[in-house]
């Protein structure tokens, strides 16, 4: 059975915000050496319990990990500059 138009566009959003948000629970698991799971359901559970202020950490983490790739870019040789 084909699915409708706005379910897949519903579904193509939702892929493209699981690719691009989970990058930030990924990187900060990463970092701090534990599950991206329980990164999740930290932010999960703060946005819950603190009205909204673990949605708001959330993005500007991610806003911080963006900016930083863009200030530390790696380069290959001197002349690169």
């Amino acid at each position: 059975m084909e699915h409708s138009r706005p379910v897949g566009i519903f579904y193509q959003i939702l892929y493209y915000f699981q690719k691009r948000g989970f990058e930030v629970s990924r990187r900060i698991a990463e970092r701090l050496g534990i599950r991206t799971r329980v990164v999740r359901t930290t932010f999960i559970y703060l946005t819950f319990v603190t009205l909204g202020f673990g949605f708001a950490l959330y993005l500007f983490l991610a806003f911080w990990l963006r900016i930083k790739d863009l200030v530390y870019t790696k380069r290959t040789s001197v002349f690169d500059l």
